[in-house]
């Protein structure tokens, strides 16, 4: 593991990817006034539990720390939504990701594949994340949606605002830098819900057949959705719909890069690829860190944790827990079963999970049929992004 760190120059702040993790599964981190669970097990129940451990972290957090939360709702953001209602609002647009709609993008999104290697190919070298990884599931995201993918330059500057960040939030000593961090970082939310609200005002007066027509006309319990939610929910989707898998391909190439003999596996045996893109999933986990926040006192591997606490459950490290993965630094996509947590467990399990899998299956057989070998370019480091609860390169230069 050691040599990957080295030769990818993985920043510190990614501390599972620097070999085993020392300490419990479990932590209370007082500096910064909330827990971290580590521990593959304790992922589970948590993530299992959704009465005990609420997707509300909001309301745990004091109001001092969000300076301008009266400029900011989080109505209709379905990651931080509890049962019932996030049941109803997940029914809504759980119909665009069923196994046969994503399926009936597979042409499309090999359709775009090819485009946009082939525009890379005449500018005559090739940036993944810039050319191929980004673009990609950003395009097929906002033509479900109904929104311009010509517009993606800017949903990137918004995507990049608010994740390209190494923010330290702290809950016990929060400091005047935070606050100028957390005012920052409502600036691209205030552009984003001005740039959807207009476009669903539109599908009012004009409906289409897209996503953010079906919210705009979606009824929960007999009632429209408010504007508010309706902007919200199409943010999610947006961002969500797009990062997973830019990080996913980004993640993956560096995989066999790092492994060339699983990319000789892989390109002789193309059977293999949906098992490379899960065990890259487990390796290089994209969203390595979720918050929870306790309704009620919890027993949690061996440590009580009260109520009313911000909680960090991190898959990340879980998918590197000993306990559930043998030689778990180890990059094998041979891994039968590989029951990673890198889309989450329970309700709040991915709802792009199949069209990511899809987009990363289609891309990389695509990549291994126009590029023998992929390499990244040792000239050219490869940089990853910043913000400790994610793991996905921003540059990486093929060969």
């Amino acid at each position: 593991m050691a040599d990957i760190v080295e030769r990818y120059n993985i920043p510190k702040q990614h501390f599972w990817l620097h070999g085993p993790r020392a300490g419990q599964p479990v932590e209370y981190d007082a500096d910064i006034g909330m827990w971290n669970v580590y521990g593959y097990p304790e992922l589970q129940e948590v993530l299992g539990d959704p009465a005990t451990f609420s997707s509300d972290t909001m309301r745990v957090i004091p109001k001092s720390l969000m300076p301008a939360a009266e400029e900011f709702s989080m109505e209709g953001f379905i990651t931080q939504i509890d049962p019932p209602e996030h049941g109803k609002l997940r029914k809504l647009v759980s119909s665009a990701f069923t196994r046969k709609v994503v399926a009936d993008l597979e042409p499309r999104i090999a359709a775009l594949t090819h485009e946009l290697l082939d525009e890379a190919q005449e500018r005559g070298q090739l940036e993944l994340v810039t050319d191929l990884a980004y673009p990609l599931p950003v395009i097929v995201i906002a033509e479900l949606l109904g929104v311009p993918s010509s517009d993606r330059a800017l949903f990137k500057q918004w995507a990049d605002a608010l994740f390209q960040r190494d923010a330290k939030i702290s809950l016990s000593k929060p400091t005047e830098e935070q606050n100028a961090d957390i005012q920052a970082s409502l600036r691209p939310w205030h552009e984003m819900s001005a740039y959807l609200a207009g476009h669903a005002a539109e599908r009012k007066r004009q409906p289409r057949a897209d996503l953010l027509t079906r919210l705009v006309e979606a009824e929960v319990d007999g009632e429209r959705l408010p504007d508010v939610q309706v902007v919200n929910f199409a943010i999610i989707l947006l961002l969500a719909g797009h990062i997973t898998t830019t990080m996913l391909l980004g993640n993956t190439v560096l995989c066999l890069d790092a492994f060339p003999e699983q990319q000789d596996k892989v390109r002789a045996d193309r059977e293999l690829v949906p098992a490379v893109i899960e065990e890259s999933l487990r390796f290089f986990t994209p969203f390595a860190a979720l918050g929870r926040s306790t309704t009620r006192e919890a027993e949690l591997g061996g440590v009580t944790i009260p109520a009313d606490q911000l909680i960090m459950v991190w898959p990340g490290p879980a998918n590197r827990d000993p306990r559930q993965f043998p030689n778990p630094d180890v990059f094998d996509p041979g891994r039968d079963p590989n029951p990673h947590l890198a889309f989450g467990r329970g309700i709040h399990f991915c709802l792009g999970a199949p069209l990511a899998r899809l987009e990363g299956r289609v891309a990389l057989n695509i990549l291994l049929d126009r590029f023998n070998p992929l390499r990244t370019d040792p000239n050219d480091p490869v940089d990853f992004m910043p913000a400790p609860t994610m793991t996905g390169v921003r540059r990486l230069r093929l060969i």
